[in-house]
């Protein structure tokens, strides 16, 4: 579609396809070449942790970050409800059962008022999950997680840069994972990362990513690895793309102030805090609710933008209305009713790393005009 504005376009103007080509020129494209170890000693060093581990996606992160806790099988994780997929998987790919909290209604993330309410004689760690570039208020969950003695698995593959009372986000878990997807603040096109302080949980999850492949006797295997290594290329851009994260960090909050100027007349809309007492919104993405009183569905809004040449992307559906996880007996009849209403009110608008300010004042542009179309 000409002229189509996407929903993300990643910016890779920097060194990327400097160090690219240096990879390849030196034949180092697998997950053996030098770009991987820089990429995790300087990921580490800016997240302010001891150890980081380079893997595939951040999925696979997830997988192995909860498998390198070794939890007790049986047991419970207690995370959001509206998140992507991949946090239950892996929850459930460990043997374990995930325990669903409802989002506060403004900040979108887990209510960590609930938290509390949820916890059991199973229950082993709480998931934190940082959505759509505020973090979650992560002091109260640490007060629990220390009365309880559970362990906190922290997803801040949404907020690269970010921080909570200035500390980075990503260095609040036991175990905290990144995402290198392309709509992330930096990418490596797929891509994740492990970190920990915890050097027995880094040498794990080095373990686990590799066929746990044994020192000495390579071939001779203990346990069940699994092959997720991040290849020297996807390290290559990862390295030139972090050494821009401030800046990419700034572009994305000029981006998400001009939208908030440019829309936040509209009366029936709720548009993304743009901070709270601990933090400054990232945004990751630009999210738009409509609000209860609305009738028309988010599906339609969109349906609408498409045709006048913007992408758009829906909210996560929470994990309680996953139709997969209904056939595996979780969930049923749970009801979230918060994480319903983003799904049925929210999505969200181009708000990749090289959209333009003439392309935000299109897109704003063509929002108000579907909005009042609409509704």
């Amino acid at each position: 579609m000409s002229g189509f504005i996407p929903v993300n376009e990643p910016l890779l103007n920097g060194n990327e396809k400097k160090y690219l080509v240096e990879a390849i020129e030196t034949g180092w494209i697998s997950s053996e070449g030098p770009f991987i170890k820089q990429f995790e000693e300087k990921f580490a060093n800016y997240i302010g942790r001891k150890y980081a581990v380079a893997v595939c996606n951040g999925s696979v992160a997830l997988e192995a970050a909860v498998e390198a806790l070794n939890l007790e099988k049986g047991g419970e994780v207690i995370m959001p409800s509206f998140t992507i997929i991949s946090c239950a998987a892996a929850v459930i790919r460990a043997g374990l059962t995930p325990v669903l909290v409802d989002s506060d209604p403004l900040a979108w993330n887990m209510d960590v008022n609930q938290l509390e309410s949820k916890i059991t004689s199973k229950t082993k760690a709480i998931m934190v999950v940082h959505i759509y570039g505020l973090p979650v208020d992560i002091d109260p969950i640490v007060e629990i997680a220390q009365k309880y003695g559970l362990k906190i698995i922290e997803d801040a593959a949404e907020v690269h840069g970010q921080t909570y009372k200035e500390k980075k986000c990503g260095s609040f878990g036991d175990i905290s994972i990144f995402s290198f997807y392309p709509n992330k603040h930096i990418t490596t096109g797929e891509g994740g990362m492990i970190l920990t302080e915890d050097e027995t949980l880094a040498e794990k999850c080095r373990s686990l990513r590799n066929l746990c492949f044994q020192p000495q006797k390579r071939f001779l295997h203990e346990e069940l690895g699994h092959n997720f290594r991040m290849t020297n290329l996807q390290a290559a851009l990862g390295v030139a793309q972090l050494e821009r994260i401030d800046e990419f960090t700034e572009i994305k909050r000029n981006m998400g102030k001009k939208y908030t100027e440019l829309l936040e007349n509209i009366s029936f809309i709720q548009l993304p805090l743009a901070k709270t007492a601990y933090a400054e919104n990232i945004y990751w993405v630009y999210g738009i609710v409509l609000k209860p009183e609305i009738e028309v569905s988010a599906e339609i809004i969109m349906q609408k933008l498409n045709e006048k040449g913007v992408g758009t992307r829906p909210f996560f559906l929470g994990m309680h209305e996953q139709p997969v996880f209904h056939k595996m007996g979780l969930f049923k009849n749970e009801k979230y009713p918060v994480a319903e209403n983003l799904v049925r009110k929210g999505f969200y608008i181009p708000s990749g790393m090289a959209l333009t300010d003439e392309q935000i004042k299109i897109v704003a542009t063509k929002v108000r005009e579907a909005l009042y179309e609409c509704v």
